[in-house]
């Protein structure tokens, strides 16, 4: 297997994979989306709430809120040493109390400690009006998308198969005036091949194609040669959340194995 990051940024990323199996590659997908573990809001004690929203509301849009999440810091709540009731090791806190007219964000939401300050924070919450007002207090713990979507923090992860563009050599005139008509940037003319500068307009370059009936152009797609790309809430970056994401999928495997050599 070979691997090449083509992005990574702190809540993006894209890489390639040349000589992989694609079940390895979904199989990955599906780990980012159901056991790749962060923090969320759970637990809402609220004091006085005067907003037009109900509690209920409230609640469910502060569990959808990012919390920044060092996984290296955190246990799961049921395999604390406290036992469940809440420790820094397992839980951190947040509290907010904001009156008047304006519109309550995600970044009034004040940490216990200052590390566990919410980034994101312009996510909207409630907007109060005249003499309204909302406080409450909330605890975070750790949790995966299996367990309930808002504990999964990475966003629409997939993959791409890279195509092979070829073109019949006899007809490199007409594929160049097929070219000049395309939007620019769109590809670029090689040797005896075209490539798109961005694999994501695949599917407008074979628009294109189909629209003028095109017969000189052939696409190829590898199954062995796969982009994958993902983004995160904000709550992980890419680069911890690829990481762990492996891990924890080299764990399971290590795991069906040893289960399989007690079945000899």
């Amino acid at each position: 297997m070979k691997i090449q990051v083509d992005e990574m940024q702190p809540k993006q990323a894209a890489f390639t994979v040349l000589d992989s199996d694609i079940y390895i590659i979904n199989s990955l997908r599906r780990i980012m989306l159901s056991e790749l573990p962060k923090l969320a809001i759970d637990n809402v004690i609220i004091y006085d709430n005067t907003t037009a929203l109900f509690d209920e509301i409230i609640s469910h849009r502060l569990g959808l809120i990012p919390v920044p999440t060092d996984l290296s810091l955190l246990n799961f709540r049921e395999e604390c040493t406290c036992n469940g009731e809440g420790c820094p090791s397992c839980t951190v806190r947040y509290t907010l109390s904001k009156e008047g007219e304006g519109m309550v964000y995600s970044g009034d939401l004040q940490a216990n400690e200052e590390s566990w300050k919410i980034t994101e924070d312009k996510v909207p919450i409630v907007e109060l009006y005249n003499n309204q007002r909302l406080i409450l207090e909330v605890e975070a713990v750790l949790g995966r998308g299996c367990d309930n979507a808002k504990w999964q923090p990475v966003v629409a992860p997939g993959f791409r198969y890279i195509p092979t563009i070829r073109f019949d050599p006899k007809k490199k005139d007409d594929v160049q005036d097929f070219i000049n008509d395309l939007p620019e940037d769109l590809v670029t003319l090689k040797k005896d091949t075209i490539e798109l500068n961005d694999i994501k307009d695949l599917a407008v370059f074979e628009s294109y194609i189909s629209k003028e009936k095109i017969d000189f152009i052939n696409i190829e797609l590898d199954e062995q040669h796969v982009q994958f790309h993902f983004q995160t809430d904000g709550s992980l970056h890419a680069k911890d959340a690829i990481g762990k994401s492996i891990e924890i999928l080299q764990e399971k495997i290590d795991e069906f194995e040893k289960q399989l050599k007690k079945l000899k």
